[in-house]
């Protein structure tokens, strides 16, 4: 009985040294026993066998690790990041222009935030401001009403007079356009966007928008004086005395188109602040429950 239990064992030893000498020199060995075969044969799987195991194992440790890791961070884009500094509420959003004839390139929605403003930024800006296609109308109303009132006789009335008071007043508006938002705040590095406050009531946004021509923020953010406002249109209202009748160059009238031109500046600013408020409720009443 022992014997016959060895037999197979014995069978498998044999086959296998004489399988290992064939391999080191290269020999052809002759036909093994069918018993011999078969362990041979399950011998060289079980490398095959326990490698497969191995790899779905790893396989299925790699799947399973993957799976509980988090996703890799998402890159925003440009877009992305644009839109994300937009105003949650669309109602919000100041518009290019002001009823299509005022321009309004300067103004900022409430709650967005942007980078620092360039020298190049503030030329852009005030260029937009002085050569756009509505940059032409307002001049045309405040000649008219200089004309009415008679407020330089030497320009006379007729077409002719209306003319000389239109060209006056749209280099009235582009001389202080430059000093104002451009030359001085390049100089102080100051900003020259009005950044809208958008909440609170009107009392509260009527007096933030008022002082806007006194105050402003400089480049970095920070709450400074609005040089560029005052200086500038005092600058520009000197200037305005050289290109004006004799009759016209005294300190009072300076005096007078200075100060006109900041009240100007801060009945502007009310406009800018309120402007989305009006636009949503009388253009866009379909998006009031919104």
């Amino acid at each position: 009985m022992k014997s016959t239990l060895l037999h197979p064992l014995t069978a498998l030893l044999c086959a296998s040294l004489l399988c290992s000498v064939a391999n080191a020199q290269g020999s052809t060995l002759p036909a093994v026993a069918p018993a011999g075969q078969a362990s041979i044969a399950r011998l060289e799987s079980a490398p095959a066998m326990l490698s497969a195991t191995s790899s779905s194992s790893s396989s299925w440790g790699s799947s399973s690790s993957s799976t509980s890791l988090p996703d890799a961070p998402q890159v925003s884009t440009p877009d992305q990041r644009a839109s994300a500094s937009q105003p949650a509420n669309s109602r919000d959003v100041q518009t290019k222009r002001i009823l299509g004839i005022i321009p309004n390139f300067r103004a900022v929605s409430a709650d967005v935030k942007l980078p620092p403003q360039s020298v190049k930024d503030k030329f852009v800006t005030v260029t937009r401001d002085s050569f756009d296609y509505s940059s032409f109308i307002l001049p045309g109303v405040l000649a008219g009403y200089s004309q009415a009132r008679n407020s330089t006789p030497e320009f006379r009335q007729g077409a002719v007079g209306y003319g000389r008071y239109y060209w006056h007043n749209l280099v009235d508006q582009t001389v202080e356009n430059y000093f104002v938002e451009f030359i001085v705040p390049a100089a102080t590095h100051e900003d020259t966007r009005y950044y809208t406050l958008g909440r609170g009531g009107f009392l509260k946004r009527s007096r933030y928008a008022i002082t806007r021509v006194v105050i402003t923020r400089n480049d970095a953010g920070k709450e400074t004086f609005n040089a560029g406002e005052i200086a500038g249109s005092a600058i520009a209202s000197g200037i305005s005395a050289f290109y004006y009748p004799a009759s016209q160059r005294t300190f009072g009238n300076v005096g007078g188109k200075w100060g006109q031109n900041v009240g100007v500046d801060a009945a502007t600013f009310v406009f800018k602040e309120f402007w989305p408020d009006i636009n949503h409720h009388l253009f866009h009443p379909h998006m009031a429950g919104q």
